[in-house]
């Protein structure tokens, strides 16, 4: 996990993120080692981050600032909302109190498993 100030710039660390996802597990064989593609909204929109996230063989789904809606994003980008606000419901997690970033990770590892048993317990 990447862990940075509130006050940086959120492009910036799309290629740090990238490279702290962990090899994808699923078929047979060499496991992935990158995502297929990038869904992200229109904070993401640069040319510079596109040719990047091309140059590394990940295709992107980036909104166009000034473009209408329609690109088909909200619908996934509604699941990482989602869970956010789930995340916000953790009074702790909700503004991070934590000068050390092990202690605030280990909170969102406890808080992620709270919201599994939450989910669990429907089908129980």
């Amino acid at each position: 996990m990447i862990l940075t100030g509130g006050n940086r710039n959120d492009v910036t660390q799309v290629e740090p993120l990238l490279d702290a996802v962990p090899n994808v597990r699923g078929r047979r064989g060499r496991p992935r080692r990158r995502p297929r593609t990038v869904y992200a909204d229109r904070a993401y929109d640069h040319d510079k981050y596109r040719r990047r996230l091309r140059a590394r063989g990940i295709g992107t789904r980036i909104a166009r600032r000034g473009q209408p809606h329609g690109s088909g994003l909200g619908t996934v980008r509604w699941v990482v909302e989602r869970t956010i606000a789930w995340y916000h419901g953790m009074r702790r997690l909700r503004i991070r109190w934590e000068r050390r970033d092990d202690i605030h990770e280990a909170f969102l590892g406890l808080a992620t498993c709270i919201i599994c048993y939450r989910h669990v317990q429907r089908f129980c």
